[in-house]
């Protein structure tokens, strides 16, 4: 890829405390009720979900701007997430500037 054709890309981190009563089993059936959801986002480019060692979830996800991220994750998107697992999200955000991709065995810079 030509990094002077790339544009800034947004990485976006919710985390949230493991659900009261959650097991691993019911981490990942509440993590596959959301794929529909979030494969049918045509803005999304990646999302990672991930369990942290802490004992803390999170869902890294890779946007094309921080609009995007806003307009996935607004306060709808909150009050139902809080509906579902009863915890609070906690939201933040990055600026990637680079992405080393060894499967593809490319190396993207963005400005």
């Amino acid at each position: 890829m030509d990094p002077e054709k790339e544009t800034a890309m947004i990485i976006e981190f919710v985390t949230f405390d493991c659900p009261a009563g959650f097991t691993q089993a019911d981490i990942l059936a509440d993590a596959r009720s959301t794929v529909a959801m979030w494969q049918a986002n045509e803005r999304l480019i990646r999302k990672h979900f991930v369990t942290r060692e802490d004992g803390k979830i999170m869902g890294v996800y890779l946007w094309p701007d921080r609009a995007a991220a806003e307009a996935a994750h607004d306060a709808a998107w909150i009050d139902r997430f809080r509906a579902r697992t009863g915890v609070e999200p906690e939201i933040t955000y990055g600026d990637v500037f680079m992405v080393i991709d060894n499967l593809s065995g490319e190396v993207t810079e963005y400005p």
